[in-house]
């Protein structure tokens, strides 16, 4: 396969896939992608927002209430941009 078609496919997949991120993404806005996709999954799924209530010896109604005050920055701030 020749360089033009492996890019071809590999932007398509961007585009398709918002979670893949592109060239211009950076580590933290990745990150933070991957943890906000992984406490939806958890918040939606009632059998594993239980287990985790369980676990943690709370109700599932503060268990996913702190995982949706945890979507808002799951990775702490960004990082300070460099003006150089």
């Amino acid at each position: 396969m020749d360089k033009f078609g492996m890019h071809n496919q590999t932007e398509h997949m961007f585009a398709k896939c918002s979670g893949t991120g592109n060239a211009d993404t950076t580590k933290h806005q990745w990150l933070t992608s991957q943890h906000r996709d992984t406490l939806a999954h958890y918040v939606a799924d009632d059998s594993l927002a239980m287990y985790i209530a369980i676990a943690e010896g709370d109700s599932v109604a503060r268990v996913k209430s702190r995982m949706l005050q945890r979507m808002r920055q799951p990775c702490g701030p960004p990082p300070a941009k460099d003006s150089s």
